[in-house]
C-alpha cells in the first residue's frame, strides 16, 4: 500500500495549513491560534470528541472505528509549538512575528496529524479507538510531561502511542526507526561564580570570576572524557557566559548556562555529580565562589521494540522496504515524548525530509519544512492506526 490516495488528494490544502501555521509560529503554551485551528478542523472533520485546554493549549481528538466491538485503543501525537527565533528563511509564508518562528518542523508535524485526522474520521476502516494528540511546549518547557501528569492516559487509555519527527538530513520520505534510546536525556545548567570586582588594571584588587570561569569550562571538558566509559555517551557544553559591561572593569559576577546530554542513568549521574564538583572545587581554589545546578528536564527518548517494529512495518506499506532503514545511531537532541514513553509503550520514528546537500538543519534560523513530505507523514499515521486496529469480520 503506497501513499493513500485519499491523503494525496488534499495535500494542497495541507500545504495551505502547514504555511499558515509557520506564518503565526507560537511558543510553548501560547499556542492559542494554533490549538484553536487544529480544535476547529478536528470538529470539522467530525471527530466523535475534541478535547481542548489539556496542559493548558493541547488537543485530542478522539476518532472511533466503523466497528469498536474490541475496545482497543492507539494515540498518536504531534507538537505544536515554534522556537524563540529570528527567521530568514525568505519564503513568502515566512513567520509574521519577529522573534519567532517553526525552525524545527512542528507546523509539519501537526498538519501531518491532521491530515491522517481527516483520513481516519472519513473512512474509519479500523476497529477500535485513535486518539489525536496535539502537543504544545515540546521545546524545553515539557508539555508532554505537563500532558501525562493531567492525565492523558488515564482519560484516553490506549494500548501505544507513536511519534513522528521530521529529519532534513535524510532523504526526503525515508523513514528511520530504532530499537532502544533515539533521542537523549537532558539537563539545564546554570552557574552563577562570584569573586571581588576591581578595577582592570588593578586585578590584584579583587577576584576575577572571569578567570574562574576559564577555569571551570575547560575542566567540565574533562568530565566525559576521563570519567565516563568510553563506550557510553555523554555531553556536556556551555553555551552562553555573560560577566562584565567594559574594557576595564573586572566584574563581581559570571554568570553560565549550558546543557548535558546522557542515554544511560548512571551516566546521568556521574555527570551531575562532577559538574558540581567540578564548579565549585574550582571556584573555591581561587578563593571565590559557585552555585552549580543541574536541572533535569527531560529523560532519554526509548523506543519500546515490538512498537518501533510495528512502526517500521506500516512505514514500509507506506514507503517501500528500500525507504525505511535502520538508524545507525541515537542522536544527542532532546524530546519530551520521552515522558509519554515513560509512562506507555510505543515508538518515535525520522522522516527524512531534506531537499538538497546544503539545507538548513533543525533548530536553523533558515531551516523550513519540506511540504512534499506531508502526505507521506499523514499516511504513515493513518496505516499505521488501520495495522495495528484491524477491523474484524
Amino acid at each position: 500500500m503506497p501513499i493513500i490516495n485519499r491523503i494525496a488528494e488534499f495535500h494542497p490544502e495541507m500545504t495551505a495549513w502547514r504555511r499558515d501555521f509557520h506564518e503565526h509560529p507560537e511558543i510553548g503554551f501560547e499556542e492559542v491560534r494554533t490549538s484553536a485551528i487544529v480544535a476547529e478542523k478536528l470538529r470539522a472533520f467530525g471527530c466523535d470528541e475534541v478535547v481542548t485546554g489539556i496542559a493548558k493549549t493541547g488537543v485530542v481528538g478522539v476518532i472511533r472505528g466503523n466497528n469498536a466491538a474490541s475496545g482497543r485503543a492507539i494515540g498518536l501525537r504531534a507538537d505544536m509549538d515554534a522556537l524563540p527565533i529570528l527567521e530568514e528563511t525568505g519564503v513568502p509564508w515566512a513567520s509574521r512575528t519577529p522573534g519567532k518562528m517553526h525552525a524545527c518542523g512542528h507546523d509539519g508535524h501537526t498538519t501531518m496529524l491532521l491530515g491522517a485526522a481527516k483520513y481516519l474520521a472519513e473512512t474509519r476502516n479500523f476497529d477500535g479507538t485513535v486518539y489525536v494528540i496535539f502537543q504544545p511546549a515540546e521545546e524545553n518547557l515539557a508539555g508532554g510531561e505537563v500532558m501525562v501528569k493531567e492525565g492523558l492516559f488515564e482519560r484516553f487509555p490506549m494500548e501505544r502511542v507513536f511519534g513522528l519527527h521530521n529529519w532534513p538530513g535524510m532523504p526526503a520520505g525515508t523513514f528511520l526507526w530504532r530499537e532502544g534510546p533515539v533521542m537523549a536525556a537532558v539537563a539545564n545548567l546554570e552557574v552563577t561564580i562570584t569573586g571581588k570586582g576591581a578595577h582592570g588594571a588593578m586585578p590584584d584588587n579583587g577576584n576575577d570570576p572571569i578567570v574562574v570561569a576559564a577555569a571551570i569550562v575547560q575542566a567540565l571538558q574533562s568530565i566525559v572524557a576521563r570519567n565516563v566509559e568510553p563506550v557510553e555517551a555523554g555531553v556536556i557544553t556551555i553555551g552562553h557566559i555573560n560577566g562584565g559591561f567594559t574594557y576595564n572593569v573586572i566584574p563581581e559576577t559570571v554568570r553560565m548556562l549550558g546543557t548535558a546530554r546522557w542515554f544511560s542513568k548512571h551516566v546521568g549521574d556521574l555527570l551531575e555529580k562532577r559538574f558540581k564538583e567540578t564548579v565549585t572545587g574550582i571556584a573555591a581554589a581561587f578563593g571565590a565562589t559557585a552555585t552549580a545546578d543541574f536541572h533535569r528536564a527531560y529523560p532519554a527518548t526509548v523506543n519500546e521494540v515490538e512498537s518501533v517494529h510495528l512502526a517500521a512495518d506500516a512505514a514500509r506499506a507506506v514507503q517501500g522496504d528500500a525507504r525505511v532503514v535502520p538508524m545507525p545511531k541515537p542522536t544527542m537532541g532532546g524530546e519530551d515524548f520521552s515522558f509519554m514513553l515513560e509512562a506507555k509503550a510505543g515508538a518515535y520514528l525520522m522522516l527524512g525530509g531534506g531537499k538538497g546537500v546544503d539545507d538548513p538543519l533543525v533548530h536553523h534560523p533558515k531551516y523550513d519544512f519540506n511540504d512534499e513530505i506531508l502526505p507521506v507523514g499523514a499516511s504513515w499515521w493513518a496505516t499505521l492506526a488501520e495495522r495495528l486496529l484491524p477491523r474484524q469480520n
